[in-house]
């Protein structure tokens, strides 16, 4: 009897030199999930009908309707390669930009990515923010060439003129892999097509080819053109049978994406800042299923009869069912109930997983981005995301009654999709979904009333704008309400080297324990001073706190207190109650009572906060807005009323060049004049001109809005002065 492949994965599992943990990744549109399709068509878990039309690994209807994917699905396929059975992880993530998200948090589970990318459209917008992605959690990019059959039917081309097309898009990103890669993997990683690391084809009519496998079998570029001359399907399911994609890209994949004991030699001392010559962290380079378990959250999904799956890499140790680990964000112990392999939409229940796999667990109750270890230890790295969201929708329920049930609804989405951000409003009742976009927020609303049931009504969409400081304040004291202790802070603004090293995720954001010369590291490159960078005790949403007392006793035992404050205070600032950025946060002084009792956080808390938001407001602060930068393609008979657009809300032209009968304009938009841009643009350019979003910042609002912004953001909150730092 055939072995089923659960047991072949199963098999396969305890041996990581024959794992391999990739990804998918490309610009909306380049045919990801049509490609994954076959990719599983070649492993025989569906027909070959079905490949790139069936759409496996979209499950949620809303993507098969909207033609896109929105979540990252998981699939688990073994692959043979030279006589030698290999098990590939594969992560379908989504392109659309609202979604990136989701592809972050696939690059901390994954050693390789497939870079697919458009034969015609060339290397687009999203394509750079996904090699970024990758890049930056050192992930190896390998390139997939698609749509090829597009060259040859559409635009004609002869061999000659299509290889010149290959080159430009090759060059295009490996000039991207040499400035995005740190120093040691920029020229190593390059994409190159003799030695197979790149490859083209069609995902659609499922063919590949890369330079190895057209040697070994003695196919050409000629033989193609000649299937794609006349329209005759035969030949190309033949084409397909002769250079299959999925063989291919996946021994692509084994040749020149790593195994987890040699990835993890390089990514961990980039992703978890433990001491790499403890137990751990020897145990965590060498991928040792015998070590210490860490097991990394990248996706939570709600099942109705399984409860909470947590699906994640696991990086060291073994996995069992029945195990107690231990949550750091749930600070608590937690039981596993049950341990899962991926087999796309299917999960298979195993007894025990080794490390260096992407598997699923359930029963317990936890986060995205959340460590589990055996016992409390220095968890990973946050997983940070490259852009913020910038767009707000208040969400309420359209029947009272239903008002419990919303709450526990937008708890699990929160849990689903950590980039929207939700706020539950205790006082006010007031319930807000802050997400990437209009179209994040909108897939969220439909999925509340169709897949959860519930009737909801929403706001029109608000922009999230960001509070920030323009000099030193000088030391601020607050006091606490029994009078016994006193606090001193003083805020000033952070430099633009440092904003920039946080934003680029050089510097990652976290509260530090004890001193770590990593960190001080890259503080010091971004042109601080050593003796102040090693001082920082956390960075928090663009914001660090700095601890410059010295000699304070107790300093410890009110330490967790200050973190908490330092980012209640960033979450909400005096002005407004939005976030504060750029922000550098001393702790100058403090004088407590000896006894413990009166300094409880009944008392702490308040001092604190009114000490750091004192400072704040005493620093010349101001509102910064989002702004967008944007690339916006049409025909060039419109290229007069897209700068009107332009000019109209408030943006500015930074370039405009002109490629054939298409202009390509980049222009910075302040995202609050951005709602209805779609819609805006189709009008503009009779429904031809597309953008995309290239980059994301924090500007400050004109001087002549700042007030209206201020009393408008205080007028919709219901905030008077007095609950401000007005």
């Amino acid at each position: 009897m055939a072995e089923k492949t659960v047991d072949k994965i199963i098999r396969i599992m305890s041996k990581p030199q024959q794992i391999r943990n990739i990804a998918t990744c490309a610009h909306i549109d380049h045919g990801k999930t049509t490609f994954s399709d076959n990719l599983l068509a070649g492993a025989g878990m569906m027909s070959d009908q079905d490949a790139g039309h069936a759409l496996k690994l979209d499950f949620h209807a809303d993507e098969q309707a909207r033609g896109i994917t929105i979540d990252t699905a998981a699939v688990s396929m073994v692959h043979e390669f030279k006589g030698k059975e290999y098990l590939i992880n594969l992560l379908d993530t989504p392109g659309h930009v609202d979604f990136g998200g989701d592809v972050t948090r696939a690059m901390r589970a994954v050693d390789g990515a497939i870079v697919l990318c458009d034969a015609v459209e060339g290397i687009m917008p999203q394509t750079e923010t996904v090699l970024r992605q990758a890049l930056k959690e050192r992930v190896k990019p390998v390139l997939f060439i698609n749509k090829v059959d597009r060259l040859i039917k559409e635009l004609k081309l002869t061999p000659e003129q299509m290889q010149e097309k290959f080159i430009s898009v090759i060059a295009s990103v490996n000039k991207l892999i040499r400035q995005i890669a740190e120093e040691e993997f920029g020229e190593k990683w390059q994409a190159n097509v003799q030695n197979g690391s790149v490859a083209f084809g069609s995902a659609l009519h499922n063919w590949a080819l890369s330079i190895p496998y057209m040697k070994e079998n003695n196919i050409t570029f000629k033989d193609v053109i000649e299937v794609y001359s006349t329209d005759d399907k035969e030949k190309r399911k033949e084409l397909a049978k002769r250079a299959p994609l999925h063989k291919v890209v996946l021994d692509m994949v084994i040749r020149h994406h790593p195994s987890p004991d040699v990835a993890q030699e390089y990514r961990i001392p980039k992703i978890w800042h433990g001491d790499l010559e403890s137990e751990e962290g020897i145990s965590l380079k060498k991928c040792d299923p015998k070590g210490p378990l860490f097991f990394v959250i990248t996706k939570i999904v709600i099942d109705p009869q399984a409860g909470e799956i947590s699906a994640g890499r696991l990086f060291s140790g073994t996995m069992k069912k029945g195990i107690e680990g231990y949550s750091f964000m749930g600070r608590g112990k937690t039981r596993i109930q049950q341990v899962f392999v991926y087999n796309g939409a299917k999960r298979e229940i195993i007894d025990e997983a080794s490390c260096g796999n992407i598997i699923g667990i359930a029963g317990i109750k936890s986060f995205v981005g959340d460590t589990i270890t055996l016992n409390e230890t220095e968890p990973f790295e946050k997983i940070s995301h490259i852009f913020e969201p910038v767009i707000t929708k208040s969400i309420a329920a359209t029947k009272p009654a239903d008002l419990p049930q919303l709450i526990e609804v937008l708890k699990v989405v929160a849990k689903e999709d950590p980039t929207i951000i939700i706020e539950i409003n205790e006082e006010t009742g007031e319930n807000l979904m802050h997400g990437m976009g209009e179209l994040h927020l909108e897939v969220i609303e439909n999925r509340i009333k169709t897949e959860k049931g519930l009737e909801v009504k929403t706001s029109n969409p608000i922009v999230v704008y960001r509070e920030t400081i323009t000099k030193p304040s000088g030391s601020t004291e607050g006091k606490t309400p029994n009078k016994h202790n006193k606090f001193f802070f003083s805020v000033e603004p952070l430099t633009d080297t440092v904003k920039a090293a946080i934003k680029e995720g050089k510097i990652p954001e976290t509260r530090l324990k004890k001193k770590d010369l990593i960190i001080r590291d890259a503080f010091v490159e971004a042109g601080m001073d050593s003796k102040e960078a090693i001082k920082v005790k956390a960075i928090f949403k663009g914001n660090i706190l700095v601890d410059s007392t010295r000699g304070i006793v107790q300093i410890g035992e009110v330490m967790e207190m200050i973190h908490d404050m330092f980012e209640d205070v960033m979450k909400q600032g005096p002005l407004v109650k939005d976030p504060c950025i750029g922000l550098k946060v001393s702790i100058e002084d403090m004088k407590l009572h000896e006894d413990a009792i009166h300094r409880g956080p009944a008392q702490v808390y308040p001092a604190l906060r009114e000490s750091i938001r004192g400072a704040v407001m005493k620093a010349g602060p101001l509102m910064f807005e989002p702004y967008q930068i944007l690339l916006i393609d049409a025909p060039t008979e419109f290229m007069g009323e897209i700068s009107k657009l332009i000019s109209n809300k408030r943006g500015q032209l930074l370039d405009m060049q002109q490629e054939g009968i298409l202009v390509n304009v980049k222009a910075k938009m302040p995202v609050a004049e951005l709602l209805g841009w779609s819609s805006n643009l189709r009008s503009a350019t009779g429904g031809r001109g597309t953008s995309s979003l290239i980059d994301q910042m924090f500007e400050k609002v004109p001087n002549e809005l700042q007030q209206k912004v201020i009393k408008q953001i205080r007028n919709r909150k219901g905030l008077t002065d007095a609950m401000v730092g007005a």
